[in-house]
């Protein structure tokens, strides 16, 4: 990671990456672990997080986990409290946890809607409403929504994933009017397809493989660092004229 660009408005900064234990979430950790910010994770993997803490940590590098399912907002709320109790006010905040588990329209019941909406959706909105007013008494913050491609290919084998992560990007933009008096920033990332553990493990076949490079640009797949040091650029202060927008990265395939 020495070989990319270093920040440094984020050293020394707080930042909450939810997600954080694994694929592009433990990406990110590692990234702003290696700008030299105090990094905070939460996820529902506690071994995986745990033992990414530690690896931090024995690189000399401040970090803390919470084991928290995002689904229960009052947890999610105490972990957030948890976290600035022990790092400091969150400057920096990455909404990153989700769960594109793969499921057909005609079996999906009320009961699993609301399910997916609150895995992948509801969390960042109460998240970004938990850090603001630190960031709003330091003078302002940055807020990196995680988003994706899915909904502008109408990707039709994960109906409500795919209208969640709409929703992530009328949420970032009516946030951004709403903070950006505040001096808090607040931007969407949409990744495309990331070759994560999970991606490849559970999604990646020579028919995935086929359908994703006649829709790329570039005739290669993407890797979760590309993806982390977007939303660097995005969380530091070189990305401050930046707010309310749409980032993809995808390859050029949406």
């Amino acid at each position: 990671m020495s070989s990319w660009a270093s920040y440094p408005s984020l050293e020394g900064a707080t930042v909450l990456v939810t997600g954080g234990a694994s694929g592009i979430g433990a990406s990110l950790v590692r990234h702003f672990g290696a700008q030299g910010s105090r990094v905070g994770l939460i996820d529902l993997q506690e071994d995986a997080g745990a033992a990414l803490v530690e690896e931090l940590r024995g690189r000399g590098q401040e970090a803390r986990f919470a084991a928290v399912d995002l689904r229960d907002i009052t947890a999610l709320r105490a972990a957030i409290d948890e976290i600035v109790g022990a790092l400091g006010p969150v400057g920096v905040l990455v909404n990153n946890a989700a769960d594109d588990t793969r499921h057909a329209f005609a079996e999906v019941t009320p009961e699993y809607f609301d399910d997916r909406i609150a895995t992948n959706l509801r969390h960042q909105f109460f998240a970004a409403q938990a850090v603001a007013p630190g960031m709003v008494a330091a003078g302002g913050g940055a807020i990196v929504n995680m988003g994706s491609i899915t909904w502008l290919l109408g990707q039709s084998d994960l109906p409500v994933y795919t209208t969640s992560k709409a929703a992530v990007t009328g949420m970032t933009r009516a946030l951004a009017r709403e903070l950006g008096p505040k001096g808090i920033r607040v931007n969407a990332v949409l990744p495309g397809a990331i070759m994560t553990e999970r991606q490849i493990r559970l999604w990646k076949t020579p028919e995935y493989e086929a359908q994703v490079m006649s829709g790329q640009c570039l005739q290669r797949f993407l890797e979760p660092d590309e993806v982390a040091r977007l939303v660097l650029f995005l969380a530091s202060d070189d990305g401050s004229g930046c707010t309310g927008q749409d980032y993809l990265i995808d390859g050029g395939w949406a």
